[in-house]
């Protein structure tokens, strides 16, 4: 039965520039002196590493483990010393440095034990437990972990689509993957649909490889997968562009594919997965086209860590005028800072650019209002408006124009006789929104943690309030119990006639033995002291005047 085939809105058809490095085999790139590794090669949150300096690690090795649901394993890509763990240049737009491994190379190559899994006999949520552990990613290009992708969601999973369109210009890493190991790719995709247990696998390649379509038909013969090959049209190769042209089904805004139960991995990605469950090995490698102004455009099967210098001179170096450096297509690819950085699971292809193959842009001119870009659009947005409140910084504005449905291909970019560089405004946007959603989440911890804080407070003074309370009414309960016990009342009765015998002896007692028989001198004297204390207010008492206070020890002895 032929697969019929849809369309999809918008579009370009830019030159390929996919000859330059298609014609040569796969060449495996040799090992160098030292690697390094970085910890966030993935969407999500970056690795723990567990590793240090002095350690040494064998290929293959576990060096960071995964933080998070939405995170993904580390490995060693040879076998060496671990000589640092810290900041280092990679790959990024940003050019800011990342944690790495850095590790020396011995030269040996040893691994660890890998163990193959028979995959065929095993219950899916066992084998998603394996593959977490295995560092697998999609290697198209969004780096999202696989064993997430591959784990059951609220929708079924009734369809597999397998993208080896390859649509952006220069690169052809899939091409040739396709060309040369369709059957171990195939074989990845019938445990990608051993995991998700869909009932449909459709193969989706552009027609501008026909050897490559030939080689995964002959790979799919005898089974249930078909190749269906699309018009070359930019940007087929995006996820919910191939879901339209394969099923003509549009995944509504806002959403996944897994929402209207199909699922989308890379050709790339199942030959990891196929290697990892039928060899055992964890994703330490990858195809890399190295293409542009170079003497020998290719594709290098490269250790992950591997200097991206390394991988230049490899392909015969840089060519008298080159510029500079583009990791990934031209198209969706971001200028790259250093050469030192290493390649890592997201590096798919690296330009080496020219004024003649990449003309400086041009100074870009205020919008002429000419709605190219809303045309060239393949997800049907508004690329004007969007821009508009970008630039004024009206984030709510732009997202009410359904800016997270953008999928920053560059075709608006492309289109524009302005030159206005419209997806950076579009990826500002985007980064200014989730730094404000960050904010927002974080003020909304601290409140909880506040009212959590507020509420504890409360709640121990209520218990230490009920704890006083208990406590008195115990006192209460046993004073009455006192009161109703013969023994205690007749010991109450005794102490207080014992307080009252002695009240009465202090007011009995007789007058000091020294008062008697006084001369007629003494007497004048002890008058004269008692009118004193009178006429100070004192009193009739026996002590003696301030006046008249001792002056000595010896006279208050």
């Amino acid at each position: 039965m032929t697969q019929p085939i849809y369309s999809f809105p918008g579009g370009l058809h830019p030159a390929d520039h996919k000859a330059e490095s298609n014609g040569r085999p796969i060449a495996a790139a040799p090992l160098v002196p030292r690697y390094q590794v970085p910890l966030r090669q993935h969407a999500g949150q970056p690795a723990k590493a567990i590793v240090h300096a002095g350690d040494t690690v064998l290929r293959g090795q576990l060096i960071a483990i995964p933080d998070g649901r939405i995170s993904a394993a580390v490995h060693a890509p040879t076998s060496g010393r671990v000589v640092a763990v810290g900041p280092h240049p990679v790959a990024h737009p940003s050019g800011l440095a990342d944690l790495s491994v850095v590790i020396e190379a011995d030269g040996r190559d040893e691994a660890v034990a890998m163990m193959p899994l028979a995959w065929r006999d095993m219950d899916p949520a066992e084998l998603r437990e394996h593959l977490a552990d295995m560092g697998l990613v999609g290697l198209g290009g969004a780096v999202f972990p696989s064993h997430v992708k591959l784990a059951p969601g609220p929708l079924a999973i009734d369809t597999l689509i397998l993208n080896g369109a390859e649509c952006e210009p220069w690169i052809t890493c899939d091409d040739r993957l396709m060309r040369e190991r369709a059957a171990e790719v195939m074989r990845g995709a019938e445990i990608m649909r051993h995991l998700l247990g869909a009932r449909e696998l459709l193969v989706g390649i552009e027609d501008n490889k026909p050897e490559a379509v030939a080689a995964m038909q002959a790979a799919c013969a005898g089974g249930n997968a078909r190749v269906v090959v699309v018009p070359t049209r930019y940007p087929s190769g995006g996820a919910k562009q191939l879901v339209q042209l394969l099923t003509g089904l549009e995944v509504p805004t806002g959403k996944l594919s897994t929402d209207i139960g199909i699922q989308v991995f890379n050709v790339a990605t199942a030959y990891a997965l196929q290697r990892a469950v039928e060899l055992g090995e964890p994703l330490i490698s990858r195809i890399v086209t190295v293409t542009g102004h170079v003497a020998r455009p290719g594709n290098y099967e490269v250790r992950l860590g591997t200097p991206i210098a390394e991988l230049i001179a490899l392909a015969g170096g840089e060519l008298p005028g080159a510029s500079g450096q583009l990791i990934g297509g031209p198209l969706m690819g971001f200028d790259l800072d250093t050469p030192q950085a290493p390649v890592t699971k997201g590096v798919n292809c690296i330009i080496i650019t020219s004024a003649d193959l990449f003309p400086p842009r041009p100074r870009a001119m205020p919008c002429t209002r000419c709605g190219l870009c809303a045309q060239a659009c393949p997800v049907r947005l508004q690329p004007y408006e969007m821009y508009l409140y970008a630039r004024a910084k009206d984030l709510d504005k732009a997202r009410a124009y359904n800016l997270a449905d953008c999928i920053e291909c560059g075709c608006c970019s492309y289109v524009c006789p302005s030159h206005i560089p419209l997806v950076d405004y579009y990826r500002f946007a985007k980064s200014e929104l989730a730094a404000r959603e960050r904010e927002q989440h974080a003020a909304e911890l601290a409140r909880e943690r506040h009212d959590f804080h507020s509420e504890r407070l409360e709640r121990e003074k209520r218990e230490k309030a009920e704890r006083l309370g208990r406590k008195a009414s115990e006192r209460l309960e046993a004073g009455a119990v006192a009161a109703d016990d013969p023994e205690a009342a007749r010991k109450k009765a005794l102490l207080e006639a014992a307080v009252e015998r002695a009240r009465k002896a202090k007011e009995a007692a007789a007058p000091p033995a020294n008062t008697d028989h006084l001369s007629p001198a003494q007497q004048a004297e002890i008058e004269a002291i008692e009118a004193r204390r009178a006429q100070a207010g004192l009193g009739g008492g026996s002590a003696p005047a301030p006046d008249e206070q001792p002056d000595t020890v010896a006279e208050k002895t």
